[in-house]
């Protein structure tokens, strides 16, 4: 029996550890709407779950995943960058959770950079409750995933420790690039 978890495993353990129902969520890449479907579960109805995605196809997905699940209701999905979440959330959320890379089964033409994701790193911390979470799955083989695995380390590194802890965890002895997990806690 394996003790250590891949990266979304470890991601999702600490997301059950932190929402509770009824509390406001970001998932700033909704993908196919797995994460979606996962926070909206935690949050349920009395919650919301925020996701953006920046691909039409993501939404669609998304959306036909949420309704076969029958938890639409509590989710806006929101057909723009993860970059312009203050836009559309001004509440304090209990979580953000990142999926890094590409649409899974999409073109990998079209993925995540390093600059709208640290732009919407920082917008989430600024949007983060007191006993909140930012999780980060870094995925990064391809052509631009090393350039935006390193300008986020990079930026992370430099927080400040008396406001936020930063932890990084991945596994060193794996070949194909396994994701890092990544998870901002805001000190109180």
């Amino acid at each position: 029996m394996a003790v250590l978890h891949k990266a979304l495993i470890q991601a999702h353990q600490y997301a059950e550890a932190v929402v509770k129902p009824g509390d406001m969520v970001i998932d700033a890449t909704m993908g196919n709407g797995n994460d979606t479907l996962f926070l909206a579960r935690l949050t349920g109805s009395t919650g919301k779950v925020y996701a953006f995605d920046i691909q039409e196809e993501a939404v669609k997905r998304t959306r036909e995943r949420l309704e076969s699940q029958a938890v639409l209701g509590w989710c806006e999905l929101i057909h723009d960058g993860h970059e312009h979440m203050d836009r559309y959330v001004s509440e304090p959320v209990k979580l953000v959770m990142f999926n890094l890379g590409y649409l899974p089964g999409g073109d990998h033409r079209i993925n995540t950079r390093a600059d709208t994701t640290i732009a919407a790193v920082e917008k989430s911390l600024a949007l983060l409750r007191d006993d909140g979470l930012v999780i980060i799955v870094i995925y990064y083989g391809g052509d631009t995933g090393f350039e935006e695995r390193d300008a986020l380390l990079d930026y992370l590194s430099g927080l400040d420790p008396r406001r936020f802890s930063v932890m990084k965890t991945e596994f060193i002895n794996q070949i194909n690039c396994p994701p890092i997990l990544v998870c901002i806690e805001k000190n109180v």
